[in-house]
């Protein structure tokens, strides 16, 4: 079945970025010249994703905002000869069919996910954190799209993490078949224990689900933090039916977290034409003076 649908979780808090985040969401947050949100948008579409639904929270209206028409500006940059520039930005409101729904209790990402229940319907979707950018040759949930239903009713966009930092994602138990491709038959959400940790493969921002993932978050009890987690529904369905792991090419970066917002600026920003020239003697500059 193809998939077309696509769910972006972007109603936390940022907390792990204040005070920037206090009226700004991290989703907006610039990456050389383009928000956060977008770069995720965009490799939703090139992966084929025609209709989009941004799950926000109160106070993220600038997302909205940002992939809508803004006639003010584009009759300025019309009327200046501006032509790429309008390009630009018309392009963004005709990237996709984006529609939003709000979170208005923040239950976990679990109980986000289920906000898409009537959107999705009864057909496999695919799932997009918010605050992972994921730069890759392949889009990295096309990576997974097309491995989906190989192996099992879902597919998760794993990587190793370091074991000193396994507390704090998701822990898999997984065998693998070929390649970059796993079986997972269990999963555990921030292990508290060694003996908790099933490996240090972990899920990274990205996973395509079936439809039935909403039947069983609706009977999910809260779990770590008082919150529905995505992680136990998902581990009934890895349990009962398996899921299917894929270790995605392509590089992460954490814009919730103060040093992987340094990371993507820096190495997106020696990637762009406009800027990799004069970023790398800057850069050649500033190492000589450490």
């Amino acid at each position: 079945m193809k998939i077309t649908k696509a769910v972006i979780p972007a109603a936390g808090f940022g907390t792990r970025v204040l005070p920037a985040t206090k009226n700004i969401p991290k989703e907006m947050f610039p990456i050389v010249d383009k928000p956060t949100i977008q770069y995720i948008v965009e490799e939703a579409v090139a992966a084929g994703i025609t209709d989009i639904l941004i799950i926000t929270n109160r106070g993220k209206g600038l997302m909205e905002d940002h992939f809508d028409r803004s006639p003010e500006l584009e009759h300025i940059l019309e009327k200046s000869g501006k032509d790429d520039f309008l390009k630009l930005v018309q392009d963004i409101s005709d990237l996709a069919n984006i529609s939003f729904i709000r979170q208005k209790e923040m239950k976990g990402l679990g109980h986000a996910v289920l906000k898409a229940k009537s959107f999705v319907g009864n057909e496999p979707f695919a799932v997009l954190f918010g605050d992972g950018v994921i730069v890759s040759k392949t889009p990295c949930i096309k990576q997974l799209i097309d491995c989906y239903g190989e192996y099992g009713e879902g597919v998760l966009g794993v990587k190793k993490v370091d074991e000193k930092d396994i507390h704090k994602y998701g822990s898999l138990k997984v065998e693998n078949l070929h390649d970059n491709v796993f079986k997972c038959t269990d999963m555990k959400e921030k292990p508290k224990t060694k003996e908790e940790v099933l490996s240090l493969y972990s899920i990274l921002d990205r996973c395509v689900l079936p439809p039935e993932i909403f039947e069983i978050l609706e009977r999910t009890k809260p779990g770590v933090g008082g919150e529905i987690q995505l992680t136990d529904a998902m581990r009934e369905i890895a349990v009962t039916k398996g899921m299917t792991a894929v270790e995605f090419e392509g590089k992460r970066y954490d814009m919730g977290n103060k040093f992987g917002i340094l990371q993507a600026q820096i190495e997106v920003g020696l990637q762009h034409p406009e800027t990799k020239d004069q970023l790398r003697e800057y850069i050649k500059t500033l190492a000589a003076e450490l």
